[in-house]
């Protein structure tokens, strides 16, 4: 049997990796991780309800909405009430938060450039490919 890592530690290791790697452009940007995450769960479309949102970047309700506040605060999401529940917030990028992904996005893809730039470019393309499917299919 060919020796190899253990996917999950092979995953763990190179994940550890590229947080660090895009710490730097998000703090240059003056965002944490979780907050680019939130930021670019909401670049899909609004999220219905702030729960519904907390499911889909994996964090609590609970810890969501400090960073919710915190974003609102700064511009660049918005919550409103749900026309047809009163109790529930819409939250939805705005214009200046829509920037401010892209803006990282182009950062942390010039990251990922770097890190993977001794790899051939035909592996590379297979493996960010692969990865898509297996991100998309962990949703």
């Amino acid at each position: 049997m060919e020796q190899r890592h253990d996917l999950g530690a092979a995953f763990a290791r190179l994940t550890r990796m590229m947080i660090e790697a895009e710490t730097p452009v998000l703090q240059a940007h003056d965002v944490e991780m979780w907050d680019y995450a939130v930021l670019s769960a909401l670049e899909e479309g609004a999220a219905p309800t702030q729960s519904e949102l907390a499911a889909a970047v994996g964090r609590d309700k609970t810890r969501l909405i400090p960073i919710l506040d915190r974003l609102e605060a700064r511009g660049l999401l918005r919550r409103t009430p749900d026309p047809a529940d009163r109790r529930n917030r819409i939250v939805a990028l705005t214009d200046d938060g829509r920037d401010l992904v892209r803006s990282c996005r182009a950062g942390i893809r010039g990251v990922e450039a770097e890190m993977l730039a001794a790899i051939d470019p035909t592996e590379r393309a297979v493996f960010v490919a692969v990865l898509d499917r297996l991100a998309d299919t962990a949703r």
